[in-house]
């Protein structure tokens, strides 16, 4: 079988028969790659604690029949931290999540891998009470990475340029200006600043995101507007993105 070299970011595993795991990856490239690490779940695995969810790892993969086949694993980045601290975790878990739905096997997107290792990297580091903004940065610029970059700058609607947004469309993907936002009764209502906040979210590195000092009403307005944003887009549950709403931005 040929075989290759991968650097990765684990992102779930899945039991498969009596000791055998699937592993979704994100490759350095972007793209999902899934594979099957044999024997994972055995006592005396090599692979047990090299192929943990949040893990940067190169791995030697020969190619199966229908899935990639784990021969060697190294790790170059554990993020111990994101799977022993809940709080840590449930971030954590919110960024594997949504990578797993919008990666794609066969479809490059390079600038994810980046995004996510420096994500995963900040939350590992970071405050407690900085990661709901970390979540809200990655999500803004995952979703611009996936297609869906939201307007800031200019209403949706009409085009013209908007100074002090009140009122977001879902539908549209941007904000909306005074006279068009009347058009919209349905449009998403913003608190003062959320604009702004996510304007400088997405032009900021994930480490100064953790820098930013938000009060917290102001992040949880920036978190559930981009919660109901990604909802709304992604066709599919995201269960670790409920939970983090319910369980840490309450």
């Amino acid at each position: 079988m040929p075989s290759y070299p991968l650097r990765v970011l684990v992102l779930k595993t899945t039991k498969l028969g009596e000791t055998d795991i699937i592993v979704t990856l994100l490759a350095v490239d972007g793209r999902q790659v899934r594979a099957v690490a044999k024997g994972m779940r055995k006592p005396t695995s090599r692979f047990a604690s090299r192929l943990q969810p949040f893990s940067v790892v190169d791995l030697l993969l020969h190619t199966g029949r229908n899935l990639e086949i784990v021969s060697e694993a190294e790790c170059v980045s554990t993020h111990s931290r994101l799977r022993e601290d809940f709080d840590r975790s449930a971030a954590a878990s919110v960024v594997a999540n949504v990578l797993d739905k919008i990666s794609l096997e066969g479809q490059v997107e390079e600038r994810l891998f980046a995004l996510a290792d420096a994500t995963l990297d900040s939350m590992e580091t970071a405050p407690i009470d900085a990661l709901p903004l970390l979540v809200v940065a990655f999500l803004v610029k995952a979703m611009a990475m996936h297609g869906y970059r939201p307007r800031l700058d200019t209403c949706v609607s009409c085009t013209c340029v908007v100074t002090d947004a009140r009122t977001f469309s879902l539908d549209a993907g941007g904000v909306l200006c005074p006279d068009c936002d009347r058009a919209q009764p349905g449009a998403l209502r913003m608190g003062p600043g959320t604009r702004d906040l996510l304007a400088t979210l997405m032009m900021s590195t994930m480490a100064d995101a953790a820098a930013l000092d938000v009060p917290p009403d102001a992040r949880i307005a920036a978190f559930s507007l981009m919660q109901a944003f990604v909802t709304y887009h992604l066709p599919t549950k995201l269960k670790a993105l409920d939970f983090y709403s319910r369980e840490i931005c309450r």
